[in-house]
């Protein structure tokens, strides 16, 4: 299962210091709505791999059905990979001083090509997604990815953030997302972090100024036209 997260109960928190206001998108245009699918690749989802997430496990059928529901209305699948700079002893020296032991098994997993570089075989991919490499946390640091400029040129203005590592990768995206003039939805059982903790702290920071927090039930119903 899922995080066992409150995100109802975040939302009150923050309706109660903001006039009743738990989220600030409750419609949508389906065919400018982008579905960010972050990181879901084997060396994180896979047991046993170098940076391993088993909670990565347990969200995959609701990425899926995003994925599903995004298409049939007319939106855009954006699958990313993290993928490890060609140049990261010296562009990123800091991030791979910081991961210590890590380092030599992080940077090998994510080679382009690579089998734990390669997105988790349970993903429901179809020809109408797209895929797109980045080389940070967040894939709209610019110069390590093409995600801004797919969208921008796709003609999105709202971003549905799902995958893994919650408060890492998808948080960073998600933080740069809103940044960049783009309604950001974070979908709680369909990220996945570490433990409880992680999660649920990563989403109550996010949701108090950067991103709208939707189930998977209730981003369905919104790319549906349904009043979630």
């Amino acid at each position: 299962m899922p995080h066992a997260v409150d995100a109802n109960a975040i939302l009150d928190r923050l309706a109660a210091a903001r006039g009743g206001v738990r989220n600030s998108f409750d419609q949508i245009d389906p065919a400018r709505t982008a579905h960010l699918i972050v990181d879901m690749q084997n060396g994180f989802v896979e047991e046993g791999a170098p940076v391993e997430v088993p909670e990565a496990r347990t969200v995959v059928d609701n990425i899926n059905r995003i994925s599903a529901a995004v298409r049939e209305a007319g939106g855009l699948n954006l699958f990313i990979q993290f993928t490890t700079p060609a140049d990261a002893d010296q562009s990123w020296s800091v991030m791979y001083q910081r991961l210590g032991a890590m380092s030599g098994p992080h940077k090998g997993a994510f080679q382009p090509g690579s089998h734990y570089w390669e997105l988790w075989p349970g993903l429901d991919v179809d020809p109408r997604d797209r895929t797109v490499a980045k080389g940070r946390f967040s894939a709209f640091t610019p110069g390590t990815s093409d995600t801004n400029a797919i969208l921008r040129e796709a003609g999105i203005e709202t971003v549905i953030v799902t995958g893994t590592l919650t408060n890492v990768c998808c948080e960073s995206t998600a933080r740069d997302a809103m940044q960049h003039n783009y309604q950001v939805i974070m979908v709680p059982d369909a990220n996945a972090a570490l433990n409880n903790a992680t999660h649920a702290a990563t989403l109550e920071s996010l949701a108090f100024v950067f991103a709208d927090l939707r189930s998977t039930e209730e981003v369905e119903s919104l790319l549906a036209g349904v009043d979630p």
